[in-house]
């Protein structure tokens, strides 16, 4: 059966894959949203199927073209340039960059510095519910205050620079370069006020009895919170091509799953029970690992595996990864933008595409089963990003493969203390003692596989790849030298 053949004999995954390359083509150009349908209708082949093809793609696109007008849609650009009070909703805790800091936030009221509120009965509501950017240069003044806080700060608002754009991707419509923020001591309601209340205590578990370097390199590790890691650290992860482990992901999802269905089965609850219960978990976790596209993406495709087997039917890695997509783009369609989301999905697709064969071939050579397994997972994943690294960071790690084969025995460990030691903190701090104990000399070594890595000569090189079609041809060569090395391999007797 050819490659098209097996297209069409899954009529499932074609149209959904159609919707999301209308999703996909929503915020570009008209002629190429036509041309996603005209080739979904060719790749449908029988005519039900081809129009259900071209009408997913077109109203992917539609769909895609409307939820951007609602995201853009604004009213503070008449007040850019005006000195602003605000009341707001911390969205983040605040991430160093190079003249200080910067966090986004939802505007909650809003007045004119000397004026009136500009949601009060004499101004019609400007910007509320809107998100901003802070600028927090390193002279503003700023409270310290946990994430679902409420806060009043005060600055001049703006338009976002050319190097804040990508704040646009995560809604934000302006920024203001803070004078001064306080809290106001008060904190966000209703469901995401809950989960932060869940954060908060979770974090101070994550702290309990660690180093400050080591708790925040903890709280990296389980809730995706890098912001408190200094700057060495985090060049070092960067270097040596562990920074993945500091973002909440598909990894995460899976050791919480990996962790949690037999916990719910110590508890005697029955397989629906059970499927249930991890349904619930992941719905938190993706919230309180921050939402972020990577931790979407790993939720959503968690959720369609879990419904696939609470309805007993067998799961399809494929179908799970369009559904995600499909979820992620539908909630931004500007999401496809962000690097973040272009290596979770490439590290997924490479990892199911690659990793098999050299995992087969490893065990084939009578290399040890989890030796096989981390060499084909970090192998493929390396391959799989290494293009789109070069392409938005220009740099390339040489000792990315040895330092993630390193790294590996320890990186579950971490995460099912750390989501322990999260879990008991929700009681009481103290009780995550224990596990942090523990935890310190399994994060001491990570921490020093990524130091003594990044301090090999050359462990990273610059490469850039200027352009997407440069981009394009290196994952086509990527493909041609995986299919040669499994030939070269097939061909080659044992010995």
């Amino acid at each position: 059966m050819s490659g098209l053949d097996a297209l069409r004999a899954h009529p499932r995954h074609l149209v959904l894959a159609a919707l999301v390359a209308g999703l996909l083509a929503a915020p570009l150009a008209p002629r190429l949203v036509l041309l996603c349908a005209l080739t979904a209708a060719a790749l449908g082949g029988r005519p039900t199927l081809a129009l259900l093809a071209a009408g997913a793609a077109l109203a992917g696109a539609l769909g895609g073209q409307a939820r951007l007008a609602a995201l853009d849609r604004t009213q503070l650009p008449p007040l850019f340039g005006a000195t602003v009070v605000a009341r707001v909703v911390l969205l983040e805790q605040p991430r160093p960059v190079r003249y200080g800091h910067t966090a986004l936030v939802q505007l909650r009221s809003l007045v004119r510095a000397g004026g009136t509120p500009a949601d009060s009965t004499s101004e019609p509501a400007a910007g509320i519910g809107e998100r901003v950017m802070l600028r927090i240069g390193r002279r503003a003044a700023w409270s310290a205050a946990p994430t679902g806080a409420l806060m009043e700060v005060r600055g001049r608002l703006r338009a976002l620079g050319p190097f804040e754009r990508h704040y646009a991707r995560r809604g934000a419509h302006a920024a203001i370069s803070l004078d001064g923020a306080t809290a106001t001591g008060a904190a966000r309601g209703g469901p995401m006020g809950l989960v932060d209340g869940i954060r908060t205590r979770a974090e101070r578990a994550l702290s309990a009895g660690l180093p400050a370097p080591q708790a925040a390199l903890l709280r990296g590790m389980t809730l995706g919170q890098d912001e408190a890691l200094d700057e060495r650290t985090r060049k070092e992860f960067r270097v040596s091509s562990l920074a993945h482990v500091l973002a909440a992901s598909g990894q995460n999802v899976a050791l919480l799953l990996a962790l949690a269905l037999p916990l719910l089965a110590w508890a005697g609850l029955g397989l629906r029970g059970r499927l249930l219960g991890a349904l619930a978990l992941i719905a938190l976790y993706v919230p309180l690992a921050g939402a972020g596209p990577s931790i979407q993406r790993a939720g959503a495709m968690g959720a369609a595996t879990t419904v696939a087997a609470l309805a007993g039917r067998p799961a399809s890695r494929w179908y799970a990864l369009l559904l995600a997509a499909a979820a992620t783009l539908a909630l931004n369609p500007r999401a496809s933008g962000d690097p973040g989301w272009q290596l979770s999905f490439a590290a997924v697709v490479a990892i199911a595409l690659l990793a098999p064969g050299v995992r087969g071939t490893l065990r084939g050579r009578r290399v040890p089963a989890p030796v096989a397994d981390a060499t084909a997972m970090s192998l493929a994943a390396t391959l799989g990003t290494a293009p789109l690294l070069a392409f938005h960071f220009a740099q390339l790690s040489l000792v990315g493969l040895p330092a993630n084969l390193l790294a590996a025995p320890a990186i579950a460990p971490i995460t099912w203390l750390g989501m322990l030691a999260g879990a008991l903190g929700q009681l009481a701090p103290a009780l995550a003692l224990p596990l942090n104990a523990l935890n310190a000399y399994l994060l001491a070594y990570v921490g020093w596989v990524a130091h003594v890595a990044a301090s090999v000569p050359h462990a990273s090189v610059a490469l850039a790849l200027p352009g997407p079609l440069r981009l394009v041809a290196s994952y086509a060569g990527i493909g041609l030298a995986a299919l040669l090395a499994r030939w070269l391999l097939r061909r080659r007797p044992r010995t």
